[in-house]
């Protein structure tokens, strides 16, 4: 639980909205939203000034190459705090090499 006291670096609660952006507008983007358990696991092509809900669990985005993607992301939820963590299954690519 993100409240939690005795947990103070727990995920938080948050629900997010990504709204996009794409340079030339004719472009298009990758998004998917996925929990562990893959009780949740959505991959959408987003286009120019399209919103992505992401009620919980990661939330990459990818561009093809020559598309500049920018989003805004919205947050909201329990408490005014942002702790996540990243699938560790995509872990290493965040890692020096």
């Amino acid at each position: 639980d993100s409240t939690d006291p005795a947990q103070p670096n727990a995920e938080t609660v948050l629900e997010e909205t990504y709204y996009h952006q794409i340079d030339p507008q004719q472009g298009f983007a990758f998004q998917r939203v996925y929990t562990d358990d893959r009780s949740l696991d959505e991959t959408m092509a987003v286009e120019h000034r399209d919103t992505v809900m992401v009620p919980r669990g990661y939330h990459p985005c990818v561009a093809p190459h020559g598309y500049d993607l920018y989003y805004l992301n919205t947050m909201a939820g329990p408490e005014r705090r942002w702790a996540f963590r990243n699938d560790p299954a995509h872990e290493w690519m965040l890692k020096a090499t």
